[in-house]
């Protein structure tokens, strides 16, 4: 089974996919990192040398990639779901779980760790709020195409997803 966790940036995808990961003994891919190792530039650097457009690419390749492995969890990048069909691809080859947070959570969580998205890079406070919100509005509509929504604020959000896949696995 292929499990895939959407969302946007900040919402936790790879830390619950780490985790689902171990409750499950299933193998973990981070398509970031598995970009990363491929490209052998950060995500950052793909998106000054090459651009936004060139990037999305790179993510559907990869995405694509994934629809070989018979086993695994899968985080996406934040914005994967929103380019091409990937949402359509991600839910016709596999199960897919958007994890929700609101923006004020997400804003707190980007602050800290800014410099290392591309799309947010450099910005204020105030634009950082405002490029989230807009960012945010326009990608709804793909995360929400997901099978499952989980509200990722939620301490349970794990024990929530695990019991879903558990009744899949048996």
């Amino acid at each position: 089974m292929r499990v895939y966790l959407v969302g946007f940036m900040g919402a936790g995808k790879t830390t619950i996919g780490y985790q689902l990961s171990r409750a499950l003994s299933m193998p973990f891919i981070d398509l970031d990192q598995y970009i990363i190792d491929q490209e052998k530039q950060s995500v950052q650097e793909i998106f000054e040398q090459y651009g936004e457009d060139h990037f999305r690419e790179l993510e559907k390749k990869a995405l694509h990639s994934t629809f070989k492995v018979s086993n695994a969890i899968i985080s996406t990048g934040g914005g994967l779901p929103c380019f091409f069909n990937n949402i359509d691809q991600m839910n016709k080859n596999g199960m897919t779980f958007y994890l929700k947070l609101p923006q004020e959570v997400i804003l707190k969580r980007l602050i800290k760790s800014m410099r290392e998205r591309p799309l947010v890079k450099d910005k204020t406070e105030e634009e950082l709020k405002e490029t989230i919100h807009n960012l945010f509005e326009s990608r709804r509509k793909y995360y929400e195409k997901a099978h499952y929504s989980v509200d990722a604020a939620n301490k349970n959000a794990l024990h929530y997803i695990t019991r879903i896949l558990s009744g899949y696995m048996h």
